[in-house]
């Protein structure tokens, strides 16, 4: 898994790892069922310490995208992906209205009215 971290985004880093993971599975990277590599593995290719990763997956699992099993690994979860990759969407919308001056119930009311 190839995962990059933008140094100049302003999130926290677990959020971006979060993101990427769900790119990379929105993208078809990742199916359902496969095991992702151990959060250390993926905490060394991102020069970032461990417990940033596994928050990351921890979110991930919350969202329903991934699934923990002991003694087999973290996997994606089946039904998850096209909702994961949704969600991740519209953090994305919410910080671009953010950045522009709208709050979140601004935005709300401009999808509303959305035909």
């Amino acid at each position: 898994m190839l995962l990059t971290l933008d140094l100049n985004d302003t999130r926290p880093l677990h959020e971006q790892v979060a993101a990427a993971v769900r790119r990379a599975i929105g993208e078809g990277s990742y199916a359902a069922g496969d095991r992702l590599p151990p959060a250390r593995e993926l905490a060394q290719a991102l020069g970032i310490n461990t417990n940033t990763v596994l928050r990351a997956l921890r979110d991930l699992r919350d969202e329903g995208l991934l699934e923990f099993r002991r003694g087999r690994g973290v996997s994606v979860a089946g039904a998850a992906e096209g909702r994961a990759l949704l969600v991740q969407r519209a953090r994305e919308l919410l910080e671009d209205a953010q950045r522009h001056g709208y709050r979140r119930e601004d935005l709300i009311t401009i999808l509303k009215e959305l035909p």
